[in-house]
C-alpha cells in the first residue's frame, strides 16, 4: 500500500476527556481524519446532538464526511451515528460483518452504503482497517500509512491493545508512528500497562495517545515512559502529521 504524505488533520469531536473547554465531553469517542483524498469519521461517539455540537463548534460540517469507519457496536461508539445519519446520509459506511441486522438495516434505510469487513480491507489509498479482531467483544481498529510511519486508531482495543498494535505492524509497510484511542485498560495493573509499554517501543511505536476508556493510571504510566512523545487528546484536540 503506497504511504501518504499528505498533512494529515486528526480532530477528536467526542471524548470523556477534554482539551478544548469551548467543547462539551461525554463517554465515547469519535476521530475525524481530514487531508485524504476522502474525509473520514472514525465512530461516531454516544449522543448524536453532542457529535454535530462539537463539530459545529469546531466549524466541521458532517456533509463533508466522505466514509464512517466503526470500530464495534458498543453504543459509546455507534450511539450519534443516527443523527448524523440525518445531516448526511451519502456516506460509505464500514462496520464489521457481525453488527446486528437492524443496525445495518438503519444504516441503510437512512440511504447509506454499507460495506460489511471481516478481514483486512483498503478503504481508500494509504488507509485501511485491520478486520475484525476479537471473540466476545468484535472490533477492528484503523491504520493510515504515511512517510513518517503509520498511524493506528482504536476505538476500545477490546481485542487486546497489544494484539492491536502487533497486527498493525503485520500488515503496515513501515514502522509504526503513533497509537491513538481507547487502549481498554482501566482495571489494568500497572505491570501489565508497563508490559504493554514494553510491547509498543519494541514495535517502534515513536508516540503514544491514550484517551476514553483507557484510565488516568494508564495515561500517567505511558505520559512517564514517553515523555515529550506522550500526545495528550481529549475532546477539541486537533492533531497534525506535521507535529510528529
Amino acid at each position: 500500500m503506497n504511504k501518504t504524505s499528505s498533512d494529515i488533520i486528526l480532530t477528536i469531536l467526542y471524548d470523556n476527556y477534554t482539551y478544548n473547554q469551548e467543547l462539551e465531553s461525554d463517554w465515547g469517542f469519535a476521530c475525524l481524519i481530514e487531508g485524504l483524498e476522502k474525509t473520514i469519521l472514525f465512530d461516531t461517539g454516544t449522543n448524536g446532538k453532542t457529535l454535530l455540537s462539537n463539530m459545529e463548534k469546531m466549524e466541521k460540517d458532517p456533509a463533508d464526511v466522505d466514509i464512517v469507519v466503526f470500530s464495534h457496536i458498543h453504543q459509546d461508539h455507534t450511539g450519534g451515528m443516527k443523527m448524523f445519519l440525518e445531516r448526511n446520509n451519502k456516506v460509505k459506511v464500514y462496520l464489521p460483518v457481525s453488527f446486528p441486522a437492524d443496525f445495518k438495516k438503519m444504516i441503510k434505510d437512512k440511504g447509506a452504503e454499507i460495506t460489511e469487513v471481516s478481514g483486512p480491507v483498503e478503504i481508500i489509498e494509504s488507509v485501511r482497517t485491520t478486520g475484525e479482531m476479537g471473540v466476545e467483544i468484535i472490533e477492528q481498529s484503523l491504520i493510515i500509512d504515511t512517510e513518517k510511519g503509520s498511524i493506528v486508531i482504536t476505538g476500545c482495543a477490546h481485542p487486546g491493545i497489544a494484539d492491536i498494535v502487533r497486527k498493525s505492524a503485520e500488515l503496515s509497510s513501515g514502522e509504526l508512528l503513533i497509537a491513538m484511542g481507547g487502549f481498554h485498560l482501566v482495571r489494568t495493573g500497572e505491570n501489565e500497562i508497563n508490559e504493554i509499554i514494553k510491547i509498543f517501543k519494541d514495535l517502534g511505536i515513536k508516540y503514544a495517545a491514550p484517551t476514553h476508556c483507557s484510565g488516568d493510571k494508564t495515561l500517567e504510566i505511558f505520559r512517564d515512559s514517553y515523555g515529550d512523545h506522550f500526545v495528550d487528546l481529549g475532546v477539541g484536540r486537533v492533531l497534525t502529521l506535521s507535529e510528529l
